[in-house]
């Protein structure tokens, strides 16, 4: 639920009108509109490098998971695991456009950690994708794209913990 919503929706409930501060955070959210659809725009247009990156490095630091045994081994796992992180950095441009981490949450992050729990799956290895992608879409944008967009990242690693 973006700002305006919850803004409109609690003021209804107390049947008022909104609140100069509320109007403040409105405007805000409005105002850096531009900025999060062109984030949200780059990480869309830029998804298969971030998540081939993040995914190499991911295999680089984490073998076990794509050596015999591991969650990732073989072709398929392997592609499994690179679609998995694709599903986080699309949740992570709704969370941008919306300016606000309930998608995120809603969607994806709620029982991730019993999931990946009763798969077998590291979550420290996901989390370890999930920041890999940030570090790599993160160096692709300026540093006050780069800081909007690493909030969404870090409260998905921060699920995940």
């Amino acid at each position: 639920m973006s700002i305006v919503t919850k803004s409109i929706v609690n003021a209804d409930a107390e049947a008022r009108y909104l609140s100069p501060g509320e109007l403040d955070r409105i405007k805000s959210f409005v105002t850096g509109g531009e900025a999060r659809l062109r984030i949200a725009q780059s990480l869309t247009a830029n998804r298969e490098r971030i998540v081939k990156q993040a995914g190499d490095q991911l295999f680089q630091k984490r073998p076990d998971v794509v050596s015999p045994g591991g969650n990732a081994y073989g072709e398929e796992m392997t592609a499994t695991c690179l679609r998995d992180l694709d599903y986080y950095l699309r949740l992570i441009t709704y969370g941008i456009v919306s300016g606000d981490v309930t998608p995120i949450e809603e969607i994806g992050i709620v029982g991730v950690r019993e999931m990946y729990k009763s798969l077998g799956t590291p979550i420290d290895a996901v989390a370890g994708g999930v920041a890999a992608m940030k570090a790599a879409a993160t160096g692709m944008m300026s540093s006050e794209d780069a800081a909007e967009a690493a909030s969404y990242f870090d409260y998905v690693i921060g699920a995940m913990s």
